[in-house]
């Protein structure tokens, strides 16, 4: 089984074909070649009653914080490993100077 990378801004004009231009869930998933599963989610995060407000209670978020979100969590862990490999060599080189 493989899985399909699709870009934001792809995401965002599928969902806007139902959301938007009136076609059912099932037409824009077979017109598009995704599954409807996808679709589905995709549409569900860019509703605007499921938008997450700052500070609210909303719990689901937009296609956009969604990317944002996997984008930082990469980002965080490259970070991460630098830093691992800083110390690392601090401490080598620490131990060189003595």
């Amino acid at each position: 089984m493989t899985t399909t990378s699709y870009s934001l801004e792809f995401k965002q004009d599928a969902a806007k074909l139902v959301l938007e231009k009136g076609y059912s869930c099932q037409k824009a998933a077979d017109h598009l070649g995704v599954s409807l599963s996808a679709l589905s989610r995709w549409v569900k995060a860019e509703r605007p009653e499921n938008i997450s407000e700052p500070f609210g209670k909303k719990t689901v978020l937009s296609l956009a914080e969604h990317d944002e979100l996997r984008r930082l969590r990469k980002e965080n862990e490259q970070l991460r490993m630098e830093r691992e490999i800083l110390k690392k060599a601090a401490v080598f080189f620490a131990k060189e100077v003595e």
